[in-house]
């Protein structure tokens, strides 16, 4: 079932001729509770695929939006058990919506690669996306996955050759990461004509759909990216609602906020038509 879904939501998309929305959002931030509205709201907003991040103490590859998401869930005593309880409580009453946890290798590691993988199947789990847990060190990882039908997602960047790229795209399932920038999440904006032959050859060497995500924000931004790729991730502008209800104390405005923007992403990219 878990690679199955995320199958099933590129077919969705492709069938009405558009790209998916991936949307993510810092599970504990501010508390469970929110991230089980949010990931709602998100569902019911437009969202194809939802990222659910893991928080950790020392992010390499979060920007300063989605590292204080991390740090304000961590202050709430979020641990990966619990980011595994949300998800299942999720799948009670959705059993469609593709969920990738997005994290780090050291909480997994600790948890054990094979607890970990059952843990994950059992909760509801499609896929992760361990940023920092490069092709060659994730073997283990991928024979437990194996087991369960777990997607193991990698990410590329503008700098990853074609014979770097066959690396990455080896054992990889799902779909594929790109990063649109050098940088941090939510760290500029790519120029999409620059990138576009370099996801065209990611979709090539892989033979997977491929999302782009880092620094798009805006459905303006979405509606580009979505004319070049197969779907469109966007992390930072969602996590800045949880910021905003953390900072005002009204918790209820985060999956609202998270919601609206789902709404306005989605349509942006459903307004351009793919082949």
């Amino acid at each position: 079932m878990p690679t199955e879904r995320i199958t099933a939501a590129f077919d969705r998309a492709k069938a009405d001729k558009r790209a998916v929305l991936v949307s993510y959002l810092m599970a504990g931030d501010p508390d469970l509770e929110t991230s089980y509205q949010a990931l709602c709201a998100l569902r019911d907003n437009g969202a194809d695929i939802i990222e659910l991040g893991a928080p950790f103490t020392d992010p390499m590859a979060d920007g300063p939006a989605i590292q204080r998401a991390g740090l304000r869930a961590l202050a709430a005593k979020t641990k990966l058990t619990d980011v595994l309880a949300l998800i299942a409580r999720f799948r009670e009453s959705d059993q469609t919506t593709p969920i990738i946890i997005m994290g780090y290798a050291n909480p997994v590691h600790s948890m054990g690669y094979g607890a970990f993988a059952e843990a994950a199947h059992k909760a509801g789990v499609d896929g992760t996306i361990i940023v920092d847990l490069p092709p060659e060190e994730d073997g283990p990882l991928r024979e437990e996955y194996a087991k369960y039908g777990l997607s193991v997602i990698r990410l590329a960047t503008p700098t990853t050759h074609e014979a770097r790229m066959k690396k990455v795209a080896e054992g990889a399932s799902g779909f594929l990461y790109f990063v649109s920038v050098t940088g941090v999440t939510g760290a500029g904006s790519a120029d999409p004509a620059a990138i576009a032959a370099n996801i065209d050859m990611a979709r090539r060497v892989s033979g997977l759909p491929v999302c782009v995500g880092f620094g798009v924000k805006t459905g303006a931004q979405a509606a580009e990216m979505a004319k070049i790729a197969d779907g469109v991730v966007v992390g930072s502008a969602f996590v800045e609602h949880a910021e905003a209800a953390h900072e005002s104390g009204d918790l209820a405005c985060a999956p609202q906020g998270m919601g609206v923007l789902a709404g306005e992403l989605s349509k942006a990219i459903a307004g351009v038509a793919k082949p």
